[in-house]
């Protein structure tokens, strides 16, 4: 996870009554406070910690604050090396250090520099695996599905303001109660973190100053402690009420007293550290890891197939309304179509009428029109024998004239043909059939032909 930048941050802490909640999102290289809610065990927890879409590309950090009851923490001096090359070194030391069987525990470590330059301290942080698997479970139980596991104890511990040379007490760090962790510093490094465990009564005082004793006469074995080591007690004001009188009994000299974190800060220290901790230094098991983040793509496939099955449903929805639509308004026009039917009817056989009138009106001008010019310009000597119209619009002449009257009768076809009626031609120039002739007895010539009317031009009578 080092150097993946995060967008938003959850860190969860069960407690004995309730569990907390905070939200960060990230600014600059670290996070700001957001919402802090505090849950009982039958809330649920809000949507926010619940990873979506968005997670792909603003990606959400879920940190579940371990309970410290079984867990160990260890602290050892190691060279200085790269992270990958330290791991080695731990794992290789790890039967020593642990406490427990190493196919029982997960661990994690935390590497903080050396005054020399040369070596590096290890702070290993040891749990018992059963102890997780069941902490994941109830996690699962109410929806939270942890990336990281983190001890916030570590961040009390590791904090600039109780890293001087000294001992810390932090009474109930681990969660005991009459328990506290004791940090040892000596020349700027930690040396060691050990239990005070503290049994009531009268008993207290007693107990308070064998173990310390053996603590630093460890230390003084060890080489790292040679002197009388400065008190220190890490506790709010109801704690060292009640710690400050039996340390100050066994020690003889009272403790400096130093306030904890507050818990917004804490959670967000834990927040920072997790998101630039390395993928591998994590207490949550890979298994569980790797089952989360399949559960996490399966979710996504999944309201997927959702959506699209949701748009195809909408978009089936949408066609049949069409459908109605289009249904209802075609049944509308067909009962439009039945109501006017009839008025239609009636309307065809009106303008059916209307046109014979029309056509009759036509021709009846046109026929006068027709004789009209035939009048004025038929050919002197010719006969007239016929004048006949065909289909409303072809005119037919037959008629005789002399043998020698041909070129007048064609000169009589040809006149028809460009005669004009209110200005326009009367007969198609394109159209009919030209002068014929055949002898005929008495030395006369028998003669026909036809032209055909622009009706279009036929609309105005003959004035």
């Amino acid at each position: 996870m080092a150097g993946k930048r995060w967008n938003t941050c959850n860190v969860f802490a069960a407690g004995p009554d309730a569990a907390r909640l905070w939200s960060f999102e990230a600014k600059g290289a670290g996070f700001k406070p957001g919402k802090e809610l505090t849950l009982r065990e039958t809330d649920a927890l809000p949507v926010g910690t619940q990873k979506t879409w968005s997670a792909l590309w603003q990606p959400k950090l879920n940190v579940a604050c371990l309970p410290p009851e079984r867990v160990f923490i260890r602290v050892a001096q190691f060279p200085k090396a790269e992270f990958d090359e330290t791991l080695a070194m731990v794992e290789l030391q790890l039967e020593k250090l642990s406490p427990m069987p190493v196919g029982q525990i997960v661990w994690t470590l935390v590497c903080r520099p050396h005054p020399d330059g040369q070596q590096q301290t290890v702070v290993l942080v040891i749990a018992a695996r059963d102890a997780v698997e069941e902490f994941l479970g109830q996690l699962e139980t109410r929806g939270y599905l942890a990336d990281r596991l983190e001890l916030p104890a570590l961040d009390q511990l590791l904090r600039d303001e109780t890293s001087g040379d000294g001992a810390w007490i932090f009474p109930e760090l681990m969660g005991g109660v009459e328990t506290a962790a004791v940090a040892w510093w000596a020349g700027g490094v930690l040396r060691s973190v050990d239990w005070l465990s503290v049994p009531p009564g009268a008993e207290r005082v007693p107990a308070l100053r064998e173990q310390l004793s053996q603590m630093a006469w460890a230390g003084e074995v060890d080489g790292w402690l040679t002197g009388r080591p400065d008190w220190h007690l890490v506790a709010d004001d109801a704690l060292a009420a009640q710690w400050l009188p039996p340390l100050r009994d066994a020690l003889g000299v009272l403790p400096q007293v130093v306030p904890p974190l507050p818990p917004v800060e804490l959670a967000g220290r834990v927040a920072v550290r997790a998101a630039a901790a390395e993928a591998r230094a994590n207490l949550l098991p890979a298994e569980f890891t790797t089952r989360y983040r399949q559960r996490f793509v399966d979710r996504l496939w999944m309201r997927g197939v959702g959506a699209v099955v949701v748009l195809y449903l909408i978009g089936v929805a949408a066609y049949f309304a069409a459908v109605g639509v289009a249904g209802w308004q075609a049944r509308g026009v067909e009962t439009r179509v039945k109501q006017l039917s009839q008025s239609y009817t009636n309307a065809l056989q009106l303008r059916g009428r209307y046109d014979v009138l029309k056509d009759r009106q036509e021709l009846k001008f046109a026929a006068l029109d027709c004789w009209k010019v035939v009048a004025e310009h038929f050919p002197e000597g010719a006969t007239l024998e016929s004048f006949t119209f065909r289909d409303g619009q072809q005119m037919v002449l037959n008629g005789t004239a002399p043998g020698d009257a041909m070129d007048r009768i064609i000169d009589f076809h040809d006149t028809l043909k460009r005669v004009k009626v209110n200005g326009q031609p009367l007969f198609d120039p394109n159209k009919g059939e030209p002068p014929t002739r055949r002898a005929a007895p008495g030395n006369v010539i028998a003669w026909n032909f036809s032209l055909e009317l622009r009706r279009s031009e036929l609309l105005t009578p003959a004035k």
